[in-house]
């Protein structure tokens, strides 16, 4: 019995041989973190390093089971929990699932790179699945994803994580309709159908300009992009054009993020203005950052002016830079009114709040355009993630509004905060009624973009039915 096993494993001694030796090499795997800022070599390679060492795992136990005198029965049970462990065979089980599915069921597939996704992906699904009563796929790479707690029938969640099984279940997908908020589709290691003509959308998750806050060539390969506002309409347009690229189908959308924001406002108890002097810092990531520039002085002069500062260092700040972190906490953490925040800051702290100090993050709009409170930008340089953004002869809206939704402050001069903070305090009504003017003009569709995303789908699933059965 053991001969004819140990000639059925065979073929696999040299495969496995190679993986052993390649283990010696696995340290760290870092999976996709940020389609911005992180290196797609790096990526790619940690990939197949981690696929590569999972592999390895799970053929080599499965080996040493069959030679270890335990019954057929008990073999079973010992490979199948192990491969349960290693995540490995469960993803490859979850796209054998995902394959399985009737035409119907996966129509309108969503694909979530993190959990952070659902932000931006919330409403629309609700629309599409509560009042179109649609059914949706919901396939991710989070394995903690907020979608596997969902009571809805009308959602089938599958988790397939970044490895392998994600990179075949995009090249094999057969599906009319796949809505992502993941740039840089068909450039590196996330590849349209080889399969099916599935219609790629894009949704934004962030109000700045694609040619500033992308890398180049971004969305050229979706077939519809939902726009946040004008300005990314007149910025893909120009694109197209500068490039000589063929016209994609653009939707003037809006912002889910900001609808769900401004809906908990609603419905939030606000605090009143006197008895707010809580401050939230929010930087972007890079070595500029303000934190980097100037973090600790900033708290310093806050603190000592009886602000209380909440910090919310980006999380990639967190992970990289642990001797600032160190440090900051060191100096502030016995401070009753200082505050690290390393999650997610709470609705309620930032909803009673009064003004945010950022540099050139994205939140810093989500901020001031829900809560109509204004948002002063340390004027540290501007990290360049499209070295071509030049090419495009666009102002983007990120410089072209700091100043109208707050102030810009140099680090040189961060005395002057203060005095700032305390002249916006007295003006409270007529920066609100400012921002909102602003964001009338830069977002489309408030409150109702889901409800505009959700009836082009529709529309496209009909005519996608209607053109097969004609």
């Amino acid at each position: 019995m053991k001969t004819k096993t140990l000639v059925k494993y065979k073929k696999l001694i040299p495969f496995v041989a190679m993986l052993l030796a390649f283990q010696h090499f696995v340290l760290d795997a870092y999976a996709y973190i940020d389609p911005v800022t992180g290196s797609t070599l790096l990526t790619l390679l940690a990939g197949a390093i981690a696929a590569g060492a999972m592999t390895l795992k799970f053929y080599w136990f499965k080996i040493k089971t069959k030679f270890s005198g335990l019954s057929p029965e008990n073999q079973t049970e010992m490979i199948d929990k192990s491969s349960s462990e290693s995540g490995f065979v469960s993803e490859w089980a979850e796209l054998k699932k995902i394959n399985q599915l009737s035409q119907d069921e996966r129509s309108i597939m969503f694909y979530a790179e993190n959990k952070a996704s659902m932000n931006h992906f919330r409403l629309l699904i609700r629309e599409l699945t509560e009042k179109m009563n649609l059914q949706i796929c919901y396939v991710t790479s989070e394995k903690n994803d907020p979608i596997f707690s969902s009571k809805n029938q009308k959602i089938l969640p599958f988790y397939i994580g970044d490895g392998t099984a994600r990179t075949k279940f995009f090249s094999t997908l057969k599906a009319k309709i796949l809505v992502m908020d993941m740039p840089d589709l068909g450039r590196f290691h996330i590849k349209r159908s080889d399969e099916y003509p599935v219609h790629y959308i894009y949704l934004f998750h962030s109000m700045y300009s694609v040619h500033s806050y992308l890398r180049k060539g971004a969305v050229d390969n979706y077939d519809t992009v939902f726009c946040v506002g004008p300005h990314q309409v007149k910025e893909i347009r120009e694109t197209e054009r500068v490039y000589g690229l063929k016209e994609k189908k653009l939707i003037n959308y809006g912002y889910g993020r900001l609808d769900t924001l401004l809906q908990k406002k609603i419905n939030s108890q606000v605090a009143k203005s006197n008895s707010r002097n809580s401050i939230i810092i929010a930087p972007s990531y890079g070595d500029n950052n303000l934190l980097e520039k100037c973090g600790i002085q900033l708290i310093d002069v806050l603190l000592k002016s009886n602000f209380r500062v909440m910090l919310r260092p980006h999380l990639r700040t967190l992970r990289d830079s642990t001797e600032l972190i160190n440090s900051i906490q060191e100096n502030f953490g016995k401070n009753p009114n200082f505050a690290l925040e390393r999650g997610v800051i709470t609705f309620d702290s930032l909803n009673n709040s009064l003004c945010m100090i950022s540099d050139w993050s994205g939140i810093s709009l989500e901020y001031a355009f829900t809560f109509e409170r204004p948002v002063i930008s340390i004027d540290v340089p501007k990290k360049i993630l499209n070295p071509n953004s030049s090419d495009i002869s666009l102002e983007p809206i990120e410089t072209s509004i700091r100043n109208k939704v707050g102030h810009i402050v140099s680090p040189n001069n961060l005395e002057e905060i203060t005095e700032i903070i305390s002249s916006l305090n007295k003006n409270t009504q007529n920066f609100s009624e400012q921002i909102r003017s602003i964001r009338e003009k830069t977002v489309y569709n408030i409150g109702e973009s889901a409800k505009i995303g959700a009836e082009y789908i529709r529309q496209l699933c009909n005519n996608s039915q209607n053109s097969k059965n004609s």
